[in-house]
């Protein structure tokens, strides 16, 4: 142990960061494997079937399973597709929801060491960023197939990815204003105190129009119109094969966990739980894995809504999905950031 006790501040810093980046990926895409197939039994239970059970005990081992068979596949390049962007496109859909595990605090602290990779001062705008260019690789997936069911997928996908994060982006707003700050550490610690102290109880229209527009933006049924499987036989992603065609879906379910990750955050608290004073930093270390096992119960649940919603309700047709967005989530966003200026101003 003496040279981890020698080693600079910034060495340490360097290195816990690395460790932390590593456990986040490597829970991240065990997540995305086994809410694939938590996805699949719920929706066997929704069905009266069964389900994936054959492969391991309950078919724990689907998912390995899933990625064997995705890597073994025949790997096929249509002739006729754009072969460069046709190759970027399924990694860049994976890229975003990776990078912005950076600014997402899912604990306290474990002895000194804060359990997020990067408190950024800009989190929130490093997240919007970010995300924003995940909607590049389904545009690119449908202009590399060089196919027309693919190109209105992809072109549906510009168009919904757009509009929703305007409302999403005025949606947190008042979120912002209330906390003063747009870190996501000092975000979690304004809510702290209290259950009503969490955001979804001071803003529960922000709350509203975030979830809605983070099914818009994950391409999430009832909002998954650039893959329509009855109208553009599975859009954007239609010409690919093997584990390009698995890494479309592992993208849109890494989406998923972070838009859940990030309402989390924003309107339940993060990490805080204001029982037993762990809405406090941790001092120990119990209470340091407490606070990420709270985390991560609170992210399950959300991850369990998408589910579930997905299953319950039919896809809009695409002219009722616009103007949701720009006649009801825009305008009541605008309405809410007003309302929470004028009650601000009010309180002073």
């Amino acid at each position: 142990m003496n040279w981890f006790n020698q080693m600079s501040n910034e060495t340490a810093f360097v290195v816990f960061s690395a460790i932390k980046a590593v456990v986040a990926f490597a829970i991240m895409m065990f997540m995305v494997a086994y809410v694939v197939l938590a996805e699949r039994r719920i929706c066997a239970f929704i069905q009266d079937r069964y389900g994936p059970n054959r492969a391991g005990p309950f078919g724990l081992l689907q998912p390995i399973a899933d990625a064997v068979k995705a890597f073994i596949k025949e790997d096929f390049t249509p002739a006729h597709v754009r072969k460069l962007f046709f190759w970027l496109a399924p990694a860049i859909i994976m890229m975003p929801a990776i990078i912005n595990l950076a600014v997402i605090p899912f604990g306290s602290q474990l002895g000194k060491q804060p359990m997020v990779i990067a408190d950024l001062n800009i989190g929130v705008l490093f997240i919007f960023g970010i995300a924003s260019l995940g909607v590049y690789g389904i545009v690119l997936a449908g202009y590399a197939a060089n196919s027309k069911y693919p190109l209105i997928g992809g072109v549906r996908s510009a168009a919904q990815l757009v509009s929703y994060e305007v409302a999403m982006a005025l949606s947190i707003i008042p979120v912002l204003m209330v906390a003063g700050s747009m870190s996501l550490q000092e975000i979690v610690g304004a809510q702290s105190g209290g259950f009503f102290k969490w955001f979804i109880f001071q803003q529960p229209l922000a709350f509203a129009i975030f979830l809605g527009a983070s099914f818009a933006e994950t391409n999430r049924t009832p909002f998954d119109l650039p893959e329509a499987e009855q109208e553009l036989a599975g859009g954007y992603n239609v010409e690919y094969s093997a584990i390009k065609f698995a890494m479309f879906f592992m993208g849109e379910y890494a989406n998923m966990i972070l838009a859940s990750a990030v309402i989390v955050t924003l309107f339940f608290g993060g990490w805080t739980l204001p029982i037993f004073g762990l809405d406090k930093p941790a001092q120990t270390l119990l209470a340091g894995i407490a606070h990420i096992c709270i985390f991560l119960s609170k992210l399950c649940f959300f991850l369990l809504v998408f589910i579930w919603t997905r299953w319950m309700f039919p896809r809009f047709r695409y002219d009722q999905l616009m103007r949701l967005s720009w006649k009801a989530f825009v305008p009541l966003a605008l309405a809410n950031i007003a309302i929470t200026a004028i009650l601000m101003w009010v309180k002073k």
